[in-house]
């Protein structure tokens, strides 16, 4: 990776700031910004993440914020409550409390005599999803965010279930994780002798998450908070949604590109959860420079860098990586493909938009139906042993392997040899009709590319929890061997 160390502004670093909130806890910031700014305001970039800006995302921070302050922003990293050297104690995810803080910080920054009182908002994961919540609040200042690997759904697509079933391990994983980056100790100089003190307070305060998710199995008004969903037309200012087809959130791009009514783009590269300079499977692209074309177009419009960037929203709202089919591998340094693009998401053009509808036959899968008969699904608790991790970080390991071994243990549909190339974009759908002989059961779904040589490479699977068919709000038991139908939305994938 180049580092690039000349800008067309030279560079101030306020290294710590303390930003007050109105109940008077105090968050922890750094701020990089063009050195005549106090002269010349520039547009604000906020980042507001719980992961430590004096250790934890140091060394990603300065190769990131420094770009967009020589280029004419304030660039602010803010530890938020509970986290980092901020004051406090964090209790959840999300939290109200979270987000009018944010609000907070905006204000602030829109009184700073560097600031021209334009801010823009982005993030990665955690910073993605707030980048989204604090937008439906609507602060006047906000104009646009950009929101990386993020989800508009906690409940349908999150580390916390899925379809309705217990995300464990990775839920568990996160509680846990996020357990040990809050007991990491404050910054002594940074908070000064009251340093231990705040230690102490957010040792013996800083709950086990795990406890509050498992406790709302459902999807009830704990989830529904913080999910943009909700009502999409509160998100008013411009939204760029940026994920990879290796990352779990990539389902919410294509509901928010529907669902949005506000100016909004997408793009989705082969990535798994990480900024796309950086993510793997490659191909990487200049990520940080596509933001800068994102900020100029919006929080600058009268300038002349707002000419240069005007062509983004001439662009087709959706970009794409559609992957050559390749042999399983659970890690891949590049993933063959073509960039593709729709003008707008869903396609208005129908031949853009058709789908195919496949059968599910006693011996095959092909695209006319055969007599209905009778088959068994065994019930393998092992089976998923080669899918790989829910949450690839672009680790040896984290991708799905071959499938054969859970092909085998599994009800399996296979067509005929393809006669020619099929390409796909958007959300697979399994419509089954069965009956089970247990009160809860769960399906799992899984769409696989089976090469000549036998080998299988998923490309996208679903689950649901039976007792969900008709909505995760309000699960319904099943009747033994009393027959039911249950549609099974897969992930989306290319």
């Amino acid at each position: 990776m180049k580092i690039k160390t000349e800008f067309p502004h030279e560079i101030q670093t306020i290294k710590h700031i303390w930003i007050t909130m109105p109940d008077g806890c105090r968050l922890a910031a750094r701020i990089w910004l063009p050195k005549d700014a106090q002269e010349n305001p520039v547009p604000a970039i906020l980042e507001y993440i719980p992961y430590r800006k004096n250790d934890g995302t140091a060394l990603r921070d300065s190769l990131y914020h420094p770009y967009f302050a020589g280029h004419g922003y304030a660039a602010i990293r803010v530890d938020m409550r509970g986290s980092g050297d901020s004051e406090g104690v964090m209790l959840d995810e999300y939290l109200q409390q979270e987000l009018d803080d944010a609000v907070s910080v905006i204000t602030w920054l829109t009184e700073q005599t560097w600031c021209n009182a334009s801010v823009g908002m982005m993030g990665k994961s955690w910073g993605g999803f707030n980048s989204l919540q604090v937008a439906a609040l609507q602060p006047p200042a906000l104009k646009a965010i950009i929101t990386v690997c993020s989800t508009d759904d906690r409940y349908a697509d999150d580390v916390h279930y899925k379809g309705g079933c217990v995300l464990a391990t990775d839920m568990l994983g996160w509680s846990t994780t996020m357990l040990a980056w809050n007991a990491r100790p404050p910054d002594p100089e940074v908070l000064g002798e009251s340093w231990r003190e705040r230690w102490l307070e957010r040792l013996e305060q800083t709950p086990l998450l795990v406890k509050e998710w498992l406790s709302h199995p459902h999807r009830d008004a704990y989830w529904k908070h913080g999910s943009i969903c909700e009502d999409f037309s509160n998100v008013q200012c411009a939204v760029y949604a940026v994920g990879g087809w290796a990352d779990p959130y990539s389902n919410a791009i294509l509901r928010m590109l529907s669902g949005l009514s506000c100016p909004r783009k997408a793009l989705i590269g082969p990535w798994s959860h990480e900024y796309p300079q950086r993510a793997l499977p490659g191909p990487q692209i200049g990520f940080v420079q596509e933001c800068l074309r994102w900020w100029d177009y919006w929080l600058k419009p009268d300038s002349p860098e707002r000419k240069a960037a005007s062509g983004i929203m001439d662009e087709p709202m959706l970009q794409v990586w559609m992957p050559e089919s390749v042999a399983p591998k659970t890690h891949h340094e590049f993933r063959p493909g073509r960039w593709i693009a729709e003008p707008l998401w869903p396609p208005e053009n129908p031949l853009r938009n058709e789908s195919q509808l496949w059968y599910l036959n006693p011996d095959s899968l092909s695209q006319t139906p055969e007599t209905e008969l009778p088959v068994l699904c065994p019930n393998s608790q092992t089976v998923g042993a080669n899918a790989g991790v829910w949450f690839p970080m672009g680790e040896a390991g984290d991708l799905p392997g071959d499938q054969r071994t859970d092909d085998a243990k599994s009800l399996c549909f296979t067509s005929a040899p393809l006669t020619e190339g099929m390409e796909i974009l958007g959300n697979p759908e399994v419509t089954v009709t069965l009956s089970v002989d247990l009160p809860k059961a769960l399906i799992a779904a899984r769409l696989c590319d089976v090469a000549p040589d036998g080998t299988s490479l998923l490309v996208s699977w679903g689950l649901l929890n039976l007792t969900h068919r008709n909505g995760h709000e309000n699960p319904e038991a099943l009747i033994p061997g009393e027959k039911f139908t249950a549609k099974v939305q897969l992930n989306a994938c290319a």
